[in-house]
C-alpha cells in the first residue's frame, strides 16, 4: 500500500478526479456555467455551494494557516470568475477549478517564500561502496498495511508531510494527494518532469524515514 494514497481524504483526493467522464455530469456543468455567463447570481452561489468546501481543502493542503487558505479560495474564485468564458465543457468544471485553485496556492507560497531552504539529506538512505544499506530499513511491528488503514494513521501522514521542505512538500501534494501526473506537476512548478521525479523520489524517502520513526516509536 502506498502510505501517501493511504494519508488521501477519505471521499478520495481531492483533484480533477478523473479519468472518466460523466456527459450528464458534463451537461449540468456546462448549464450552471451558461446560467453564470447570463448573469444570474444565484448559479454562482450554487457553484460555491457545491465546490468550496472541496477547494478550501485543497487550498489548506498547501496554505498552513487557514486565513492563507481562504484567501487563496477567494482569488481563486475571482479569476475564475473573470475566465469562465474560456471553460470549454470538456472536462469537469471541479477539474477546471481545482486547476486554479492549485496555481492560486503556489503563487501565494512564492510570494512568502522568505526562509532558506531546508535540507532532507538527513531523512534520506545511506548505502556502502557496495550499494548496501548503511541501516536497514527498520522492521515495523505489525503490517504496515494494517497500521495504514487507521484514521489516526492516515493523520498522521498528513502531518508528515506537513515536516517536509516547501519544494518537496509541494511535489507531494501534487503527485500523491492532488494526483496529477508528471507532466502536469512540471507545467505547474516550472520545472523539468526529470527534476519532479528526482524531487518526488527523495521526497518519498524522507516520508518514509518519518513514517518509520513514527510506527517504530524511534523518533528523535
Amino acid at each position: 500500500m502506498n502510505p501517501l494514497r493511504a494519508a488521501a481524504p477519505a471521499g478520495g483526493p481531492a483533484q480533477p478526479a478523473s479519468k472518466i467522464l460523466d456527459p450528464s455530469e458534463l451537461a449540468r456543468d456546462r448549464e450552471l456555467v451558461a446560467r453564470i455567463l447570463a448573469g444570474e447570481e444565484r448559479a454562482f452561489e450554487e457553484l460555491l455551494a457545491t465546490y468550496g468546501a472541496r477547494l478550501l481543502a485543497v487550498a489548506a493542503r498547501f496554505c498552513r494557516e487557514e486565513h492563507d487558505a481562504q484567501d487563496v479560495v477567494q482569488d481563486a474564485m475571482l479569476s475564475a470568475f473573470k475566465g469562465l468564458g474560456s471553460y470549454t465543457g470538456d472536462a469537469r468544471l471541479y477539474t477546471w477549478l481545482h486547476r486554479i485553485v492549485v496555481n492560486a496556492a503556489l503563487m501565494r507560497l512564492r510570494a512568502r517564500r522568505r526562509r532558506p531552504e531546508q535540507s532532507i539529506e538527513e531523512l534520506l538512505p545511506t548505502f556502502t561502496a557496495a550499494g548496501h544499506h548503511r541501516e536497514p530499513p527498520r522492521r515495523w511491528d505489525e503490517p504496515a498495511s494494517a497500521k495504514l488503514e487507521r484514521s489516526e494513521t492516515r493523520k498522521q501522514i498528513r502531518h508528515l508531510i506537513e515536516q517536509l521542505p516547501e519544494p518537496f512538500r509541494v511535489v507531494v501534494l501534487l503527485r500523491d494527494i492532488e494526483e496529477l501526473d508528471t507532466a502536469e506537476t512540471a507545467q505547474v512548478l516550472d520545472i523539468t518532469e526529470q527534476a519532479v521525479k528526482t524531487r518526488l523520489h527523495r521526497a518519498r524517502q524522507a516520508l518514509r524515514t518519518l513514517l518509520e520513526r513514527h510506527l517504530t516509536g524511534s523518533e528523535p
